[in-house]
């Protein structure tokens, strides 16, 4: 299937990287990660994307954020440092004040180019968020690096890549917000900054007090992990229509679920069918959670560590694939509601006692919600971005496993939610099928209309 992303080629030229320090100096210690910040599966970098309009000002993007950057790190100076690793697989931040990777650059491509190209898989990535060598290393390396790209219209793109052992999503809008406001001629951050990791260390002695799942040791015994060939990369957006239809299909009694519970079980239900696994093996799902507000008293505000579990439902294929969708919304529904403080405590306490173990990704879904997570409020002085979230859908160099639920206005001015998602490319074709099904009209009375030919926004 042709698209936008296909077509578009241009041409990036990036000026030699270079360290942002803090601007003023800032405390020589090191600083402990908690004990779920650096279990196995944190152990790479996230990436993430801002598009910015033009806005007729002669302000250089490149000078503003550099400063910014170096104003911010006088508060969050640890992402000035590096990771160093202690006895024990414990992670801790050499606060060093080595600095924050940072590149210009300058594309010869306009924002009106990039068209319905706005959301992943973008083109020219690699470009866009060049992977200067030896910059992406877990240990001893940048854990942040920072690419502006000017455009030829006047706008400009800010592309960047986090050690997730450093932060999660709501910590590194935090930091980005800051940096934004910082740029924008604040003397402080709005929100300070919280270190405070030992908020989620193991207890003493640590005791596992409930069910882990997701970090079942299971084998890749039929060959169920994607190969790295044939991949097929889309978008999915589900506006008022589509979600109206999926709603439709789950039983009365199940409608007032949320969207990302009636979302997250069509999903994984159409992606395990059409990966085809063995009727007999088990499939999850795994869905981020921030547990930010379940704990008593809340996790401060300017807390900015991870702060999340992954909790799981596990079924058997065939009984997922058979049964309607309401069976796998159910099981969605469950998984999120096992998060509670005592959830966090255990799991702390889990990665202290099987050695900070990778959450399971042998015939795995894990769905990632940014809908709410303030990417796009990210404020450079250029207002609010025209696209701001991941970069592109997996988890570190595992693909196919992941996908993210990103805010969204198509060309139509509709707002709604688009899905990366990567599959092998015949599993895509009937991922398609599955997923046009279920949202033709399921019944006479429903507020839809198909738009099978609507809902795929891109591919790869």
């Amino acid at each position: 299937m042709a698209s936008h992303q296909d077509s578009l080629v241009f041409k990036v030229r990036r000026c030699e990287a270079e360290l942002v320090r803090p601007a003023r100096p800032t405390p020589h210690e090191r600083k402990r990660l908690s004990d779920v910040d650096d279990q196995e599966g944190l152990w790479f970098q996230i990436p993430g994307i801002h598009f910015y309009r033009c806005d007729g000002s002669s302000r250089d993007p490149v000078w503003a954020i550099r400063e910014g950057l170096a104003r911010a790190l006088v508060f969050y100076y640890p992402f000035a440092g590096r990771l160093r690793e202690l006895p024990g697989w414990k992670l801790v931040v050499d606060c060093n004040e080595e600095g924050v990777m940072f590149m210009e650059a300058d594309a010869d491509v306009t924002l009106d180019q990039f068209r319905d190209a706005l959301q992943p898989p973008f083109p020219c990535l690699e470009e866009l968020l060049f992977d200067v060598p030896g910059s992406s290393a877990v240990l001893d390396a940048p854990v942040l690096l920072i690419q502006v790209t000017r455009l030829k219209c006047g706008g400009f793109i800010v592309a960047l890549r986090l050690n997730h052992t450093m932060s999660d999503a709501a910590g590194l809008v935090q930091f980005m917000k800051a940096v934004g406001e910082m740029a924008r001629g604040a003397n402080t951050p709005s929100i300070l900054p919280v270190w405070e990791r030992e908020l989620l260390d193991a207890r003493d002695p640590p005791r596992i007090t409930c069910t882990h799942r997701e970090y079942d040791q299971v084998e890749d015994t039929k060959g169920t992990l994607m190969a790295l060939d044939d991949m097929d990369h889309r978008s999915f957006f589900f506006g008022a229509a589509q979600m109206a239809a999926l709603r439709g299909r789950v039983p009365p009694h199940q409608r007032a679920s949320s969207t990302f519970e009636i979302l997250t079980a069509c999903l994984w239900r159409c992606r395990t069918i059409a990966l085809q696994p063995d009727p007999e093996e088990e499939v999850r799902m795994l869905c981020i959670v921030n547990a930010r507000t379940k704990f008593d008293p809340p996790l401060p505000a300017g807390y900015y560590g991870n702060a999340f579990a992954f909790p799981v439902a596990v079924t058997r294929a065939d009984r997922l694939c058979q049964n309607q969708l309401g069976y796998a919304l159910e099981l969605v529904k469950k998984a999120k509601a096992d998060v509670t403080e005592e959830y966090m405590r255990s799991l702390a306490d889990l990665m202290v006692i099987r050695r900070r173990p990778h959450f399971t990704v042998v015939r795995s879904f894990l769905v990632s919600d940014t809908t709410k997570a303030g990417f796009g409020d990210v404020d450079f002085g250029w207002g609010k971005a025209v696209y701001g979230g991941p970069a592109k859908g997996g988890v570190g160099a595992i693909p196919g496993v992941a996908s993210f639920y990103i805010p969204f206005r198509n060309r139509q001015g509709e707002d709604g939610i688009v899905v990366p998602v990567c599959l092998p490319a015949p599993a895509m074709r009937r991922f398609m099928q599955e997923l046009d099904a279920l949202l033709k009209e399921p019944a006479p009375t429903a507020a839809t209309t198909d738009k099978k030919s609507t809902f795929v926004l891109s591919s790869l």
